[in-house]
């Protein structure tokens, strides 16, 4: 019989990989909540509609990309979320959670999309979502950038960079949409195929294209920074003070337009050249229209979302390591009535607030001794018959230090002495 494995582009992540995203995810916890962010969670299923409806009916994701199916008890038609923003905002107006004040909230989980496996780019891929709802004025766009900059700080990465950009108002986009569309109408000769199906329906997602045919053509486009009026530009202008007084560098790039309809005037992507063909890292915007486009009471809004398996990627494996817990104790035994005794002694020392592993599955002294060196803990307490006979526990120091006898009753008290890095006889 063939052996079962996992859907392709839908990973595992084993225990030494996933001790090391549980470091990931504290640090990003600590971060959300120094900004004020608080946690919520929303389903993996969501309706199609609200997806089609946020996203945009012509964008790839909704297209090409989404895991959509009729669930056959009821007949709806359901969605494996292939982002946050829209679950999220679906929660907040469904509950009323702006109904006295603005909200600041994250989110941390699987996403999904149908699309071609590769490095970086996974069929069930993981994000943490930031979405700052109520919030009118630039202040909170300069805000979210400069808090994914303390990020990359704390995680010590190096080589993430910033790309901003202002998608202006709806009316704004409007006339570059239609300059847009006379432009590469008088250029049809050279769109490619992917160019020429958007030209009508989402013409601004051409100047995306990673055809290296059309840059030139791109690059040439009318620019929508064009098109801006007064309230737009001092929008951008002030983000722009904001990030120069934070000391955050940034480049302004025309073209950055984001796979989502509901974005307007701030976008921004942090990118790195470390990744390949996947180079960002973390995008967001405001999107100011899309609580009344899910039915709310219109309300400003804006946020981000990071890839967390391109950070994880980027992220020093040994600064991730040299955070993760490891047991402080694994307890060895042998002989008769030594399991006994070690569930009792470990059972006690957890009382106490340690770490504590005890050997289990049998196996000679030196065996158990090198599954305890593997472990990762500090010291392994040692229970053979002589230490049962006399009350005591023989510590091994497994990172060095003297080996000695403990009296059965002064176990937990002379483990935290060891851990604190001092020797019984300073406390004395």
């Amino acid at each position: 019989m063939n052996r079962l494995q996992a859907v392709r582009g839908m990973n595992d992540i084993l225990p030494d990989e996933a001790e090391r995203w549980e470091a990931f995810e504290t640090i990003v916890r600590d971060w959300l909540r120094a900004y004020g962010y608080r946690p919520i969670r929303m389903p993996l299923l969501e309706h199609t509609p609200l997806f089609k409806r946020a996203i945009g009916e012509v964008t790839d994701i909704v297209e090409k990309e989404m895991y959509s199916f009729e669930d056959a008890l009821n007949g709806e038609n359901l969605t494996l979320r292939p982002e946050g923003t829209a679950s999220c905002v679906r929660a907040v107006t469904e509950h009323n959670l702006l109904y006295d004040s603005p909200r600041k909230l994250w989110y941390m989980g699987p996403m999904f999309r149908h699309e071609r496996p590769q490095k970086g780019r996974y069929r069930q891929f993981h994000q943490v979502g930031v979405e700052a709802l109520g919030f009118a004025g630039p202040d909170i766009d300069a805000e979210l950038i400069i808090m994914c900059q303390r990020l990359w700080d704390e995680l010590d990465l190096m080589g993430v960079k910033l790309e901003i950009n202002s998608l202006g108002s709806t009316d704004e986009r409007k006339l570059h949409r239609s300059e847009l569309i006379a432009y590469f109408e008088a250029h049809q000769a050279e769109l490619d195929e992917d160019a020429r199906r958007r030209l009508h329906s989402n013409p601004l997602r051409i100047l995306d294209t990673k055809n290296p045919a059309m840059q030139a053509l791109v690059e040439a486009a009318p620019k929508l920074a064009d098109f801006l009026g007064a309230e737009s530009s001092d929008h951008f202008a002030a983000i722009q003070d904001m990030l120069r007084a934070a000391n955050i560098p940034y480049r302004i790039n025309p073209r950055l337009v984001r796979g989502l309809d509901y974005y307007n005037l701030t976008v921004f992507e942090w990118v790195t050249d470390q990744l390949g063909a996947q180079g960002t890292v973390c995008a967001g915007g405001r999107y100011d229209g899309l609580v009344a486009q899910l039915g709310g009471k219109p309300a400003p809004a804006a946020g981000f979302a990071m890839g967390i398996e391109r950070l994880m990627a980027l992220w020093d494996s040994r600064q991730a390591d040299a955070l993760i817990d490891r047991p402080e104790a694994y307890v060895v035994h042998a002989g008769s009535g030594s399991q006994q005794v070690a569930l009792r002694l470990s059972e006690g020392l957890r009382d106490a607030g340690f770490a504590v592993l005890m050997h289990c599955g049998g196996g000679s002294f030196k065996s158990q001794m090198k599954r305890a060196d593997a472990s990762g803990a500090n010291v392994a307490l040692i229970l053979g018959e002589d230490e049962i006979a006399a009350g005591e526990v023989t510590f091994k120091p497994l990172r060095g230090g003297e080996q000695q006898r403990v009296s059965m009753d002064d176990v937990a008290e002379h483990l935290g002495m060891l851990l604190l890095g001092g020797d019984s006889e300073d406390f004395e």
